[in-house]
């Protein structure tokens, strides 16, 4: 009896293969974020992909709940499983969201501050998914994981200029002339910029995980 009601309880590295799974997608998401803010012909193939990507990844996150309901052993404190992976779709949500947005106005061309908020948040993807896993061992891999921690951060900054910087572009060519375009662009920002906040949550749970285990 009690061999199998161990085998119907979730292992405990379970919910790191979830994390790693849920990491990948928002890795996918943010390269075809990327891919469509450089706008032209294929950009409605890359919202369909990011809508996709997003679906996916609610599942995985449904799993790690019901997971951590199951589970009498977990890695970490539940709380903190919990808030990770919704950490992590609440950034792959936003990318959802600009694509509403996108889809919404027809946008096929992209300000040049808008790309390259784009190109960040695609890298700020991949320092999370090298993080997630070394999650696995959080002890040993504690120091790095609070640089790669930091290294979010200094990106979020990052994007706040950009943010910023485009918004003030943005105003100067289209604020007094064309109202629409302007308050459309403005949208698509501040989503962008939402997108790298969501990220820089997702290396706080990080952080905070770190804090309470090491």
């Amino acid at each position: 009896m009690l061999r199998w009601f161990r085998a119907i309880m979730p292992r405990e590295d379970r919910f790191f293969d979830l994390f790693d799974r849920h990491a990948q997608l928002v890795v996918n998401a943010a390269d075809a974020l990327q891919n469509l803010l450089a706008g032209g012909d294929d950009v409605s193939r890359y919202c369909n992909e990011i809508i996709a990507f997003e679906r996916q990844a609610d599942t995985i996150t449904d799993e790690v709940m019901l997971a951590v309901r199951r589970s009498f052993v977990t890695p970490f404190d539940r709380s903190d499983i919990q808030d990770l992976i919704q950490s992590m779709d609440d950034a792959i949500d936003m990318m959802r969201k600009t694509v509403k947005t996108v889809t919404l106005y027809e946008q096929t061309r992209f300000e040049p501050r808008m790309q390259e908020m784009g190109a960040l948040i695609a890298r700020t993807a991949r320092v999370l998914v090298e993080a997630i896993p070394l999650l696995h061992k959080v002890g040993t891999h504690a120091a790095r994981l609070t640089e790669l921690a930091a290294e979010v951060k200094r990106a979020e900054s990052r994007a706040d200029n950009l943010h910023d910087d485009g918004m003030k572009e943005l105003f100067q060519q289209y604020g007094r002339t064309d109202p629409m375009a302007f308050q459309i662009g403005k949208e698509i920002y501040g989503q962008l910029e939402k997108v790298m906040d969501r990220l820089e949550d997702v290396a706080n749970e990080i952080n905070g995980i770190v804090v309470e285990n090491v």
